[in-house]
Protein backbone atom coordinates (compact mmCIF):
# COMPACT_ATOMS: atom_id res chain seq x y z
CA UNK A 1 0.00 0.00 0.00
CA UNK A 2 1.68 3.19 -1.17
CA UNK A 3 0.12 6.60 -0.71
CA UNK A 4 1.15 9.66 -2.68
CA UNK A 5 0.07 13.10 -3.85
CA UNK A 6 -2.60 15.32 -2.38
CA UNK A 7 -6.17 14.69 -3.45
CA UNK A 8 -7.60 17.01 -6.13
CA UNK A 9 -4.09 18.07 -7.24
CA UNK A 10 -2.95 17.65 -10.84
CA UNK A 11 -0.57 14.88 -9.74
CA UNK A 12 -3.46 13.12 -7.99
CA UNK A 13 -5.61 13.34 -11.12
CA UNK A 14 -2.75 11.99 -13.21
CA UNK A 15 -2.11 9.10 -10.80
CA UNK A 16 -5.71 7.92 -11.32
CA UNK A 17 -5.61 7.90 -15.14
CA UNK A 18 -6.64 4.53 -16.52
CA UNK A 19 -6.97 3.02 -13.05
CA UNK A 20 -9.81 1.16 -11.36
CA UNK A 21 -10.54 3.55 -8.50
CA UNK A 22 -13.01 3.12 -5.67
CA UNK A 23 -15.37 5.74 -7.07
CA UNK A 24 -15.60 3.71 -10.30
CA UNK A 25 -16.35 0.38 -8.65
CA UNK A 26 -20.10 0.95 -8.50
CA UNK A 27 -20.20 1.32 -12.29
CA UNK A 28 -18.01 -1.75 -12.71
CA UNK A 29 -20.22 -3.94 -10.54
CA UNK A 30 -23.61 -2.60 -11.66
CA UNK A 31 -25.93 -5.25 -13.05
CA UNK A 32 -29.03 -5.21 -15.23
CA UNK A 33 -31.47 -8.10 -15.65
CA UNK A 34 -29.66 -9.20 -18.80
CA UNK A 35 -26.16 -8.96 -17.28
CA UNK A 36 -23.62 -6.16 -16.79
CA UNK A 37 -25.16 -2.70 -17.03
CA UNK A 38 -24.37 -0.01 -19.60
CA UNK A 39 -22.35 1.82 -16.96
CA UNK A 40 -19.74 -0.95 -17.08
CA UNK A 41 -19.33 -0.57 -20.83
CA UNK A 42 -19.07 3.20 -20.48
CA UNK A 43 -16.41 2.79 -17.80
CA UNK A 44 -14.32 0.47 -19.94
CA UNK A 45 -14.54 2.87 -22.90
CA UNK A 46 -13.47 5.77 -20.70
CA UNK A 47 -10.52 3.83 -19.34
CA UNK A 48 -9.41 2.77 -22.82
CA UNK A 49 -9.34 6.46 -23.77
CA UNK A 50 -7.40 7.39 -20.64
CA UNK A 51 -4.75 4.71 -21.14
CA UNK A 52 -4.26 5.61 -24.80
CA UNK A 53 -4.09 9.37 -24.25
CA UNK A 54 -2.49 9.40 -20.80
CA UNK A 55 -5.00 12.06 -19.75
CA UNK A 56 -8.10 11.92 -17.53
CA UNK A 57 -11.42 11.95 -19.33
CA UNK A 58 -13.31 14.99 -18.13
CA UNK A 59 -16.47 14.17 -16.21
CA UNK A 60 -19.30 16.48 -15.24
CA UNK A 61 -19.06 17.92 -11.75
CA UNK A 62 -22.41 19.02 -10.36
CA UNK A 63 -23.19 21.27 -7.39
CA UNK A 64 -23.53 18.28 -5.07
CA UNK A 65 -20.02 17.09 -5.92
CA UNK A 66 -18.56 20.57 -5.42
CA UNK A 67 -20.38 20.79 -2.08
CA UNK A 68 -18.74 17.54 -0.97
CA UNK A 69 -15.29 18.82 -1.83
CA UNK A 70 -15.88 22.12 -0.03
CA UNK A 71 -17.19 20.49 3.17
CA UNK A 72 -14.82 17.53 3.38
CA UNK A 73 -12.28 19.10 5.76
CA UNK A 74 -15.07 20.38 8.03
CA UNK A 75 -16.68 16.93 8.05
CA UNK A 76 -13.36 15.25 8.86
CA UNK A 77 -12.89 17.56 11.85
CA UNK A 78 -16.46 16.91 13.02
CA UNK A 79 -15.85 13.15 12.83
CA UNK A 80 -12.62 13.41 14.81
CA UNK A 81 -14.28 15.56 17.48
CA UNK A 82 -17.28 13.22 17.74
CA UNK A 83 -15.33 9.95 17.87
CA UNK A 84 -12.04 11.02 19.42
CA UNK A 85 -10.26 9.36 16.50
CA UNK A 86 -7.25 10.92 14.79
CA UNK A 87 -7.60 10.92 11.02
CA UNK A 88 -4.55 10.91 8.77
CA UNK A 89 -5.14 12.36 5.32
CA UNK A 90 -3.75 10.53 2.33
CA UNK A 91 -3.59 10.76 -1.43
CA UNK A 92 -3.95 8.09 -4.07
CA UNK A 93 -3.04 4.59 -2.82
CA UNK A 94 -1.94 1.97 -5.33
CA UNK A 95 -2.97 -1.66 -4.87
CA UNK A 96 -0.06 -4.02 -4.27
CA UNK A 97 -1.82 -7.10 -5.65
CA UNK A 98 -3.93 -5.98 -8.64
CA UNK A 99 -2.46 -3.87 -11.47
CA UNK A 100 -4.07 -0.58 -12.48
CA UNK A 101 -6.04 -0.38 -9.25
CA UNK A 102 -6.09 2.11 -6.40
CA UNK A 103 -8.20 4.33 -4.18
CA UNK A 104 -8.29 7.68 -2.38
CA UNK A 105 -9.96 7.31 1.02
CA UNK A 106 -10.87 10.48 2.87
CA UNK A 107 -8.65 9.39 5.74
CA UNK A 108 -6.81 6.61 7.54
CA UNK A 109 -8.09 5.87 11.05
CA UNK A 110 -5.71 4.11 13.42
CA UNK A 111 -4.05 0.96 12.12
CA UNK A 112 -7.18 -0.79 10.83
CA UNK A 113 -9.73 1.77 9.69
CA UNK A 114 -10.62 4.16 6.90
CA UNK A 115 -12.90 7.17 6.61
CA UNK A 116 -15.22 7.90 3.69
CA UNK A 117 -17.21 11.16 3.80
CA UNK A 118 -20.40 12.08 1.96
CA UNK A 119 -21.89 15.57 2.19
CA UNK A 120 -25.25 15.25 0.41
CA UNK A 121 -26.86 18.34 -1.06
CA UNK A 122 -30.25 16.75 -0.40
CA UNK A 123 -31.37 16.87 3.23
CA UNK A 124 -33.58 13.87 2.47
CA UNK A 125 -30.47 11.83 1.68
CA UNK A 126 -28.93 12.80 5.01
CA UNK A 127 -32.18 11.77 6.69
CA UNK A 128 -31.90 8.35 5.01
CA UNK A 129 -28.35 8.11 6.31
CA UNK A 130 -29.45 8.92 9.85
CA UNK A 131 -32.39 6.51 9.85
CA UNK A 132 -31.26 3.63 7.63
CA UNK A 133 -27.55 4.09 7.04
CA UNK A 134 -28.42 4.38 3.36
CA UNK A 135 -25.13 6.04 2.43
CA UNK A 136 -23.22 2.92 3.51
CA UNK A 137 -25.47 0.76 1.32
CA UNK A 138 -25.36 3.09 -1.69
CA UNK A 139 -21.57 3.14 -1.72
CA UNK A 140 -21.08 -0.53 -0.83
CA UNK A 141 -18.65 -1.27 -3.67
CA UNK A 142 -16.66 1.91 -3.16
CA UNK A 143 -16.10 1.00 0.50
CA UNK A 144 -15.16 -2.61 -0.22
CA UNK A 145 -12.81 -1.42 -2.97
CA UNK A 146 -11.00 0.78 -0.45
CA UNK A 147 -10.51 -2.18 1.86
CA UNK A 148 -9.35 -4.34 -1.05
CA UNK A 149 -6.62 -1.83 -1.89
CA UNK A 150 -5.51 -0.92 1.62
CA UNK A 151 -5.96 -4.26 3.38
CA UNK A 152 -7.79 -2.48 6.21
CA UNK A 153 -10.57 -4.06 8.24
CA UNK A 154 -13.30 -1.41 8.27
CA UNK A 155 -14.51 1.91 6.90
CA UNK A 156 -16.51 4.48 8.81
CA UNK A 157 -18.98 5.77 6.23
CA UNK A 158 -19.97 9.30 7.23
CA UNK A 159 -22.81 11.48 6.03
CA UNK A 160 -22.32 15.09 7.13
CA UNK A 161 -24.76 17.98 6.86
CA UNK A 162 -24.07 21.15 8.90
CA UNK A 163 -27.60 22.44 8.23
CA UNK A 164 -28.97 19.97 10.77
CA UNK A 165 -28.95 20.42 14.58
CA UNK A 166 -25.54 19.69 16.11
CA UNK A 167 -26.42 16.20 17.36
CA UNK A 168 -27.79 15.17 13.94
CA UNK A 169 -25.08 16.52 11.66
CA UNK A 170 -23.19 13.23 11.52
CA UNK A 171 -24.43 9.78 10.52
CA UNK A 172 -21.64 7.24 11.04
CA UNK A 173 -21.93 3.62 9.92
CA UNK A 174 -19.00 1.25 10.37
CA UNK A 175 -18.74 -1.11 7.41
CA UNK A 176 -16.69 -4.24 7.95
CA UNK A 177 -14.49 -5.95 5.42
CA UNK A 178 -16.47 -8.47 3.34
CA UNK A 179 -14.05 -11.05 1.95
CA UNK A 180 -16.60 -12.58 -0.44
CA UNK A 181 -17.48 -9.18 -1.91
CA UNK A 182 -13.81 -8.27 -2.17
CA UNK A 183 -13.06 -11.51 -4.02
CA UNK A 184 -15.90 -10.79 -6.48
CA UNK A 185 -14.65 -7.25 -6.98
CA UNK A 186 -11.06 -8.35 -7.52
CA UNK A 187 -12.17 -10.85 -10.16
CA UNK A 188 -14.32 -8.24 -11.89
CA UNK A 189 -11.39 -5.82 -12.00
CA UNK A 190 -9.06 -8.42 -13.49
CA UNK A 191 -11.62 -9.35 -16.16
CA UNK A 192 -12.32 -5.72 -17.07
CA UNK A 193 -8.61 -4.91 -17.13
CA UNK A 194 -8.05 -7.74 -19.61
CA UNK A 195 -10.87 -6.36 -21.80
CA UNK A 196 -9.30 -2.91 -21.78
CA UNK A 197 -5.89 -4.26 -22.74
CA UNK A 198 -7.49 -6.30 -25.54
CA UNK A 199 -9.24 -3.19 -26.88
CA UNK A 200 -5.96 -1.27 -26.81
CA UNK A 201 -4.08 -4.08 -28.56
CA UNK A 202 -6.72 -4.18 -31.33
CA UNK A 203 -6.52 -0.43 -31.84
CA UNK A 204 -2.75 -0.48 -31.95
CA UNK A 205 -2.79 -3.28 -34.54
CA UNK A 206 -5.08 -1.19 -36.76
CA UNK A 207 -2.65 1.70 -36.55
CA UNK A 208 0.34 -0.47 -37.46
Amino acid sequence: MKANVQQESNDWMQARVGKFTASRSGDLMARAKSGPSASRGNLIARMVCERLTGQPVETYQNDAMRRGTELEAEARDAYSFSTGQTVTECGFIRCDTIPNTGCSPDGLVGNDGLLEIKCPASEAKHLDALIRGQHAKEYHWQLQHQMLVTGRAWVDAVSYDPRWPDHLQLAIVRVQRDEAAIADLAQAIREADAEIEAFIATLQQKAA
